[in-house]
């Protein structure tokens, strides 16, 4: 059977590098993203490097409640071996400030979108062999950052959420694996949308910020790891793969029983 990378946000920024570096190592990819002529896009630069390959483009808005069970069971008919959970947005305002609307988008599809995917995926695959889910989460989901309190608690869901089922699956003696990416500030359209600027400039507001190749260079050696985090420092830049970050009090006598 035919296998497949799926993977969210795909047509921008991290998602399309990363469809990209997946398609130079030979696999089908089935990319969503809201914008469908970017999806297109993407499938046009994947034929041209490899015409063998299959793309399946689903474009879905996975900010909208409902959608991501949509999604999914849109693809019950294909064999996923890894599901990258890439989109999400940011927001730079104070929490007093934001805008709710905005704020309720993000949490949709950083937390919601994020948890049910990832459920569901688990729910099918963590008998199958070599089967993985990658969360791309941020350095912003392990340290709080100012002006972007939300978007970070939003964060910190997915890495704790992440880094619970990855010890999860493992205690319960199933196949699949899941890790979490913290990536540091990256060139994409992430400042522009986080802003609500059309004109952002990474050299003027980071200075100091890794290009989409670069990122996804440490995405990929985490896929190939078989650590669960794999971590970029936000003051040094350097990238690390290492073991779970958060306290996790599996051997507590203070956990639920049931008997």
């Amino acid at each position: 059977m035919k296998k497949y990378v799926a993977m969210t946000g795909a047509s921008s920024g991290i998602g399309r590098e990363a469809a990209m570096r997946f398609a130079q190592r030979g696999k089908n990819l089935i990319l969503v993203a809201r914008n469908a002529d970017g999806l297109e896009a993407v499938k046009k630069e994947i034929a041209a490097l490899d015409s063998a390959l299959e793309v399946v483009v689903t474009p879905a808005d996975l900010s909208q409640k409902g959608n991501a069970h949509a999604l999914y069971e849109s693809l019950k008919n294909f064999a996923i071996e890894t599901w990258i959970n890439n989109a999400g947005f940011g927001d730079y305002r104070a929490v007093h400030d934001q805008d709710l609307a905005k704020m309720e988008r993000m949490l949709g599809l950083n937390v919601a979108a994020v948890a049910i995917l990832s459920t569901l995926y688990a729910h099918d695959y963590r008998e199958t062999d070599n089967a993985q889910l990658i969360n791309i989460s941020s350095v912003g989901g392990y340290t709080i950052v100012p002006t972007a309190v939300t978007y970070c608690a939003s964060k910190f869901f997915v890495s704790a959420f992440t880094e619970g089922l990855a010890r999860e699956l493992i205690e319960t003696g199933a196949k699949m694996r899941a890790k979490v990416f913290a990536p540091a500030a990256t060139k994409t359209n992430f400042g522009n949308v986080a802003n609500g600027i059309a004109d952002y400039d990474y050299d003027k507001s980071f200075g100091t910020y890794h290009t989409c190749a670069q990122t996804v260079d440490f995405l990929m050696r985490l896929y190939d790891s078989a650590l669960p985090v794999g971590l970029v420092d936000r003051e040094t830049f350097a990238f690390s793969l290492c073991d779970y970050q958060f306290n996790y009090a599996g051997n507590s006598k203070r956990n639920q029983r049931l008997e």
